[in-house]
């Protein structure tokens, strides 16, 4: 692709960063130039973002549901999975898979709750409440 035909459609992403794409200049030689986005990565982006949206919507309301412990919905949120949450935290897959259940989580100890905030960053009474989280 020619330098002046690198695509420069604008994104949201476009507006923080930019992309380095390699195109041919006047002489024919290989040079790099920046481009804003293209719209076919805009749509494929905007498809994935919107999927992780439903995620986090479906995680909440499974929670608010009382299906799911809070910690499901910090997890999507956060774009872990369960293996990223247990090195996180050091608890084993099993202990963490468990630990999703309303009536077990219910019944973790404030040390281990504190375990789960400070990977997400939020606090214990945040995890366990999610009220900063109501839209």
């Amino acid at each position: 692709m020619k330098k002046e035909d690198v695509p420069q459609d604008l994104s949201s992403l476009g507006k923080i960063t930019k992309e380095v794409c390699y195109a041919t200049d006047d002489s024919g030689k290989y040079t790099t130039e920046l481009s804003r986005g293209w719209d076919i990565k805009i749509s494929a982006l905007d498809t994935a973002w919107q999927d992780i949206q439903d995620r986090v919507a479906l995680a909440r309301e499974k929670v608010l549901n009382d299906t799911a412990s809070p910690i499901l919905f910090f997890m999507e949120k956060g774009l872990m999975d369960i293996g990223i949450v247990a090195a996180y935290t050091g608890f084993w897959k099993w202990q963490v898979k468990r630990h999703l259940k309303p009536a077990v989580f219910k019944r973790l100890s404030d040390k281990k709750l504190l375990r789960y905030a400070e990977i997400f960053n939020v606090s214990l009474e945040d995890l366990k409440s999610m009220t900063v989280h109501e839209d």
